[in-house]
C-alpha cells in the first residue's frame, strides 16, 4: 500500500509539474506561431531563440505591484484567480496520460484517479470555473470588468450544454463514464478510435472546447475593442498572470481531452504486433499521448490567427441554435445506431 500512496504523490507533482511546463511554454509557441503567421521573428533576445522569454515573464508577474483599486471587495479579488487556476489544475486528475508501469511485480496505472465518473467530474469542475471569472470581474467594481465576467459566463453556461451532449454520445458507446475505460475500448487499428465513428461530436466537443477556454473567435470576454480587457481589466501582478495562465493551462486540458476521448489516447495502433515489453509500450504510448497533445494546442494558436472573431449575437446563435440541436441529433443517432446493431 505504502508504494502505491508514494507512486501516486510522485505521479501527481509529475502531472502538475508538466502541466504547468506546457502552460508556461505555450505562451512562447503562441508567440512564433504568431510571428510566423505575420511574417516576423517573435521572441528572440531572453536566451538562444528567445525560449527564456516565459522564464521572464513569469518573473515580471511576480515583480510587479500588486494593485488593488479602492472600491473593490478585497476577498473575492483576490479569491476569483485562485478559483479560475485550482479548477483549471483539478480537471487533469482524471486523465490517463499512460497505461500502467509493471514495478517489482505490482501495477501502477498513469494516472491519478480512475474514476467511474470521470466525464462528469470533469464536466463538474469545469462549471466551478466560471465562478472566478464571475467573481473577478463582479469584484473589481468596474463595469467593463463586469460585462466581461457576465459575457463569460453567460458563454460557458451556453458551451457546455452542447459539449455535455456530445460527451453523452461517447458514453453511450463506450458504456461507461471512466476516461481510462473510454481509452481502453479505442485499443487495436486506428479505426477503432472514436473520430471515426463521432466525427460530429467531435467537430462539436471541438468548437465548444474554443468557448470553454475563451479562445479566438470566441474570446468575446475579454475583447479589448469594446471592454479594455475584459474580466481581468483591474488585475495586475500575479493575481492577472494566474487568469491568464489559466486559460493556457484549460487550453491543455481541453488538447488532453479531446485526444482521450476521439482520438485513442495513449493508443498506438498496432503496436501490439511489436511485441514490446510492457514499459516500454507503456511510455511510447505516453510519449505519443503528448504528440496528440501538441498537435491540438498547436491548433488552438493556428486558428487564432485565421478565423476573425464572432460578434457576441452570433456566438449566442451558434450555441444554442446550431450546436445545441447538432449534438441531440448526434446522441438520437447514436442511440438509434447502437439499438440496430444490438
Amino acid at each position: 500500500m505504502l508504494p502505491y500512496i508514494v507512486f501516486k504523490l510522485i505521479l501527481v507533482l509529475v502531472i502538475l509539474g508538466l502541466t504547468l511546463l506546457i502552460a508556461t511554454y505555450s505562451t512562447y509557441a503562441e508567440r512564433k506561431i504568431a510571428a510566423f503567421m505575420q511574417d516576423r521573428l517573435g521572441p528572440d533576445r531572453a536566451g538562444k531563440f528567445g525560449l527564456l522569454q516565459p522564464i521572464a515573464d513569469a518573473v515580471k508577474f511576480f515583480t510587479k505591484e500588486d494593485f488593488i483599486p479602492a472600491g473593490a471587495d478585497r476577498v473575492l479579488f483576490t479569491l476569483a484567480p485562485a478559483i479560475a487556476m485550482s479548477t483549471a489544475l483539478m480537471a487533469s486528475v482524471v486523465i490517463p496520460f499512460g497505461n500502467s508501469l509493471i514495478l517489482n511485480g505490482m501495477e501502477f496505472p498513469l494516472q491519478v484517479a480512475n474514476l467511474n465518473i470521470g466525464v462528469l467530474y470533469i464536466s463538474g469542475v469545469v462549471s466551478i470555473g466560471v465562478y472566478g471569472i464571475m467573481l473577478g470581474g463582479w469584484a473589481s467594481n468596474n463595469k467593463y470588468s463586469l460585462l466581461g465576467s457576465i459575457r463569460a459566463a453567460s458563454q460557458m453556461i451556453s458551451y457546455e450544454i452542447g459539449m455535455g451532449i456530445a460527451m453523452v454520445a461517447i458514453i453511450m458507446m463506450s458504456g461507461s463514464m471512466s476516461l481510462h475505460d473510454i481509452v481502453q475500448q479505442q485499443a487495436g487499428p486506428i479505426w477503432k478510435w472514436n473520430i471515426f465513428v463521432q466525427p460530429l461530436g467531435f467537430i462539436i466537443f471541438c468548437t465548444c472546447a474554443f468557448a470553454e477556454c475563451n479562445r479566438t473567435p470566441f474570446d468575446l470576454p475579454e475583447c479589448e475593442q469594446e471592454l479594455v480587457g475584459g474580466y481581468h481589466t483591474e488585475y495586475s501582478s500575479m493575481k492577472l498572470g494566474l487568469f491568464l495562465f489559466a486559460e493556457y493551462v484549460n487550453m491543455f486540458v481541453s488538447s488532453a481531452l479531446m485526444s482521450a476521448m476521439y482520438f485513442g489516447g495513449y493508443n498506438i495502433p498496432w503496436i501490439e504486433h511489436l511485441n514490446l515489453p510492457h514499459n516500454v509500450e507503456t511510455a511510447l504510448g505516453s510519449a505519443f499521448f503528448f504528440i496528440k497533445i501538441f498537435f491540438f494546442i498547436a491548433f488552438f494558436m493556428f486558428i487564432r490567427w485565421t478565423i476573425p472573431r464572432f460578434r457576441y449575437d452570433q456566438l449566442m446563435h451558434l450555441g444554442w441554435r446550431i450546436l445545441m440541436p447538432l449534438a441531440i441529433v448526434n446522441m438520437l443517432l447514436t442511440g438509434i445506431i447502437l439499438l440496430l446493431i444490438q
